[in-house]
């Protein structure tokens, strides 16, 4: 059975699964929807349209649902949408989205969300992605499945970094990662491919094999980014058992906005 404290504010609208925690004084407003399983702790803050999916954990002093750091934003029921099995830790801030950017932030399932993280309007985090303590996504920011990212790093706003990419420390981030890449600094810089979290997610030979040809492709050979866009996808024909992971790669580098850190 849940349980409510009795010193927590939860407004009239708001729908609490019956099985959900709320610790001390945490407000949760009308237009809130938390799943099965979910932990509100202390002093929590979740508000706007924000819909909250089964068996989070969310630390003491969050803020979930705010309104986005946005001068252009006048108030429209824009969203914020987290997945299951997260962990938030404190002084977490997730913002709603926009109606210029598609109007709701969504982060995925079992993700881990350090202390200090902010995520803000329109961005969009897949599925197991781990944030450490005080990461900062501007708006617009996409992660994909899989993505770690080091303490003290900034991305900027409408970046897009692929599957399975490790960010390090204190990295500055301006222009798209692409999937499996290691990568820190700042000026940030490419170090090779996370061949750790790859063997971790039971990538076999066969596979690590094809992913360091294609960044043999795009960072060593001296291509432009179309010769090498063109190479990646050849090598579907000679690597079938790297198929699904050449089309991530094809697809991402297709997709780019701002250029590939290079």
């Amino acid at each position: 059975m849940g349980q409510i404290h009795p010193t927590a504010i939860v407004e009239p609208g708001a729908r609490i699964d019956g099985s959900v925690m709320i610790g001390p004084y945490a407000v949760v407003g009308p237009h809130v929807t938390i799943g099965a399983g979910t932990t509100v702790g202390a002093h929590c803050v979740i508000e706007g349209h924000t819909t909250i999916g089964r068996d989070n954990r969310i630390f003491q002093f969050a803020s979930l649902g705010a309104v986005p750091q946005d001068k252009k934003y006048a108030g429209e029921p824009c969203e914020l949408v987290i997945g299951d099995r997260n962990t938030i830790r404190e002084f977490v801030t997730f913002n709603i989205g926009s109606p210029g950017g598609g109007a709701v932030t969504r982060i995925g399932d079992d993700c881990w969300i350090m202390a200090y993280t902010h995520i803000a309007h329109d961005c969009v985090v897949g599925n197991h992605a781990t944030l450490a303590n005080n990461t900062t996504l501007g708006g617009h920011v996409e992660l994909g499945e899989w993505v770690t990212v080091g303490g003290l790093t900034g991305i900027h706003q409408f970046v897009k970094v692929g599957a399975h990419v490790m960010i390090g420390f204190a990295s500055a981030v301006s222009q798209d990662v692409p999937p499996f890449m290691l990568v820190d600094g700042n000026p940030l810089a490419v170090r090779g491919i996370n061949a750790v979290g790859l063997r971790r997610r039971d990538f076999d030979n066969a596979r690590i094999a094809a992913v360091k040809q294609m960044h043999k492709l795009l960072y060593r050979e001296g291509k432009t980014l179309e010769q090498a866009r063109g190479a990646i996808e050849a090598l579907a024909a000679s690597t079938p058992e790297a198929t699904q992971d050449v089309v991530l790669m094809s697809g991402f580098l297709a997709a780019a906005t701002r250029g590939i850190a290079r």
